[in-house]
């Protein structure tokens, strides 16, 4: 573990956490509690169609995870992905270079780009990559996280075939209350975040705001003798706001405001000796609500989501035309060159309850979208998307113990068109046992960088590619069991399973007498207008062939009612094309268990994540990989230590610890392969891991009012 003299009162902070933990009963005084600013109470009824739509679909048959804030806070959590890849069962996130970084993410088997992630309802999956989703997302701006398993496209569109990720932001109140946080870890970081919430004038507030710096550590396990930074800092500033005002008992107007300006390291194990990623990120919602009689609710909601990012590159260029030693001048390769997207529509709601055997969701949304990138040459490049849609629900009138709905959407773009369907139903056997089921079809959009990439050097987009289809499937069967007095215990055990057809993958260009060779991948042909420099390397193109995804996942829950409560998530997920092997970066089997007991006035909490083998694409030939090929990594285990303590009775001064892997494991995120760079870095490819987060103490303090 990395511990520097400037963060030795962490460790000692730390242990004074475990031992409050342990004497704080008789060190607080026995007054009554005061409200936990982390325990939201008060909270406005009114709530839009969106807002209680996950809810809703978890009634008719779909799986709803559910973190919230308390447990995010009592946890330390950083950002986003921590929370969720320590805490989601059924759910797999592998950070790149640890705290706000890219990530693999697998739900039930699912690859990255089958999810789609949203902030209070506004996507925020990138257009233009899909692998650029929440490596800006602090955990102390989240109330909640909802996570919609299984093909969720009839609500959310495009790149929701395996599930759905929402982050909640704080929610309204009526009282005055708020928290301002304060903390660091190990790795040289510091942490700063404030909320408050209330009523203003005619309607309500939130607003909050943080700070996320480190000096990081070393993210991969080598480096060659071209790069000199190795340690992969961040600085993430995140401040929002949102506006709920009551124009009458039925009409209300919700204005929201989320914005990020951060600067993360870029780093690569060759030739850097200075690389940053730098954000500006916007996104502005406008949501009018009203609801005109007891049997109709409408709402329409506006956003634009504005993503720019500029990256700056010193190359280390090594003595001797790059073949060593020592670093002989250092050159500029990129110097703020963009790359960015902007995204906005407009989406319509109205749910009809006019009583008897059926309700009805009916909804617009349209969505336009641009994109460029000056490395990859996409120019700037604009997409509309069209889509209504309706589901017809069954209420208790027709079946009193079971629930129901189908709906269907249809999807137009300047390039495809697509309909897609959805059924699902619960059955409730008795008090404590049900069955729940979700199938339908699911489709996934090419991104800009497929559709329009031009890298002099690697890539080639195809403007004639179809969206990807898929199939999907879960079934359920769960309960809850109450001992009257004593523990509850609930569990779930789900069946999945989904197909994806015209599956879009990278091709290698080929010329005549190349094994393999048709005119359906010769470059020269299918893009003439290409620099023939590209053809070296390789296009986008739809493959024929299914990808599979099978598998089950099973989970349980305890409450002993007397602070203690435990939780354990098993999941077996085999994802293949056809006759082929496990898909890249997704594992086959993982799992995760957890304690924790709360006695009000302190707790703790233990968290363990086991994942077991993955794999990696196929990779070249090295002097460490001779055969070239897959590789196998993964296969580790995770754990976290908490505690918390509040120090008075009052409850409004708290001190929070974590040991993030606390059994200090060495384990791979992911395996990359860094080839020679010719004039900068001649030696020979170096095959490379990206190092999961090393023994690390977080502690925070936090003060509620």
């Amino acid at each position: 573990m990395k511990c520097t003299s400037n963060y030795r009162w962490l460790l000692v902070s730390g242990a004074s956490v475990l031992a409050l933990s342990i004497g704080a009963p008789l060190a607080v005084a026995q007054a009554g509690p005061a409200a936990d600013p982390d325990r939201d109470v008060v909270v406005i009824v009114g709530q839009t169609i969106e807002e209680t739509l996950p809810q809703e679909l978890s009634q008719y048959g779909s799986d709803l995870e559910v973190i919230e804030s308390e447990e995010i806070r009592n946890n330390v959590y950083v950002d986003a992905q921590q929370a969720m890849q320590m805490k989601v069962p059924g759910l797999f996130v592998a950070p790149r270079g640890g705290p706000f970084s890219y990530m693999d993410i697998s739900l039930q088997g699912s690859r990255t780009q089958d999810m789609l992630l949203l902030v209070d309802g506004v996507r925020i999956n990138n257009r233009l990559y899909s692998t650029t989703m929440s490596d800006t997302l602090p955990a102390s701006m989240i109330d909640r996280v909802e996570v919609l398993k299984g093909g969720q496209s009839l609500f959310y569109g495009t790149a929701s075939a395996a599930g759905v990720i929402n982050f909640v932001t704080r929610g309204y109140t009526d009282d005055f209350n708020g928290q301002v946080t304060v903390g660091g870890d190990a790795n040289d970081s510091l942490h700063i975040d404030a909320y408050a919430r209330g009523k203003a004038g005619p309607g309500n507030y939130v607003m909050y705001a943080s700070q996320d710096k480190s000096n990081g550590f070393e993210v991969f396990d080598k480096f060659g003798a071209s790069t000199t930074d190795h340690d992969r800092s961040f600085d993430v500033n995140t401040y929002g706001g949102k506006y709920r005002i009551e124009l009458a008992a039925n009409l209300s107007i919700d204005a929201r405001y989320h914005h990020v300006d951060a600067r993360m390291d870029n780093l690569n194990p060759r030739v850097i000796a200075y690389s940053k990623n730098e954000r500006d990120e916007d996104i502005y919602s406008i949501g009018v609500n009203y609801d005109p009689a007891d049997w109709v609710q409408f709402q329409v909601k506006g956003y634009w989501h504005d993503w720019d990012s500029t990256y700056t590159t010193i190359r280390n260029q090594l003595a001797n035309n790059g073949a060593g030693p020592g670093v002989a001048a250092q050159v500029v390769t990129d110097l703020n060159t963009f790359w960015g997207f902007w995204d906005s529509g407009i989406n319509a709601l109205a749910k009809i309850t006019p009583g008897g055997p059926f309700e009805y969701i009916v909804g617009y949304d349209f969505q336009k979208y641009s994109g460029r990138d000056d490395v990859l040459l996409i120019k700037q490049q604009e997409e509309e998307v069209n889509s209504p849609y309706l589901q017809i629900r069954s209420t208790d009138q027709l079946i009193k113990n079971a629930t129901f709905a189908v709906g269907v959407r249809y999807n137009e773009t300047s390039g495809a068109k697509k309909t897609i369907w959805n059924a699902s139903g619960r059955y409730d056997f008795m008090p404590g046992l049900h069955a729940q089921a979700n199938i339908g079809t699911s489709f996934l959009l090419p991104t800009a960088e497929q559709l329009y990439a031009v890298d002099p050097f690697s890539t080639i987009g195809n403007a004639d590619l179809e969206p990807e289809e898929a199939e999907n499937l879960n079934v359920g069967l769960g309960g809850e069991i109450n001992a009257g007095a004593g523990p509850v215990f609930s569990w779930e055990a789900t069946y999945f399973s989904r197909d994806i057809d015209n599956r879009i993958q990278f091709l290698d260009c080929l010329s005549p007498g190349d094994p393999g060779y048709s005119p359906a991948v010769d470059c020269s042909i299918l893009f003439p207008d290409v620099p023939t420099s590209a053809y070296d390397e390789g296009f986008y193109g739809n493959l024929p062939g299914t990808v599979e995804v099978r598998g089950f996942e099973v989970q349980g829950q305890v409450d002993f009612g007397n602070g203690f409560s435990a939780g354990a998530s098993y999941t077996d997920a085999e994802s293949k094309v056809q006759g082929g092997s496990q898909l890249a970066r997704v594992p086959r089997s993982y799992g995760k268990i957890g304690g924790a007991y709360d006695a009000e006035a302190w707790g703790a909490g233990v968290s363990a994540l086991w994942v077991g083998e993955l794999n990696t694409a196929s990779l070249p030939v090295s002097n460490d990989h001779p055969n070239g090929g897959p590789l196998n990594y993964g296969d580790y285990i995770v754990v976290d230590l908490a505690a918390h303590v509040f120090l008075d009775a009052d409850r409004k001064h708290k001190l929070t610890a974590r040991l993030e892997n606390a059994l200090d494991e060495e384990y791979a995120t992911s395996l990359g392969s860094s080839s020679p760079i010719a004039g900068y870095d001649t030696a020979p490819r170096l095959l490379f891991r990206n190092r999961g987060v090393p023994q690390t103490l977080h502690v925070t303090y936090s003060y509620g009012f």
